[in-house]
């Protein structure tokens, strides 16, 4: 399982680079980096949340996962 750190680690890098590919794609498509920077940041701010939480659910689900040579595998209750 991952530790909280790495999962918010992971979501912060994750959305800076979508913050500056929306950034672009809103200066493209409105003519406006200013625009799209706007479009970019609250896009930024629920992807951010989304993110971490879409991670920790699946923290939780020991669906699909094999155990590594030696170690036993989570139990599922």
């Amino acid at each position: 399982m991952e530790s909280k750190k790495r999962s918010l680690a992971k979501a912060i890098s994750w959305q800076v680079v979508g913050l500056f590919s929306m950034a672009i794609l809103g200066d493209i498509f409105t003519g406006s980096f200013f625009a799209g920077g706007e479009l970019a940041l609250t896009s930024c701010g629920f992807g951010f949340v989304a993110y971490i939480l879409h991670e920790r659910v699946w923290a939780a689900v020991h669906w699909g996962l094999k155990a590594a040579s030696g170690v036993a595998a989570p139990s599922a209750g």
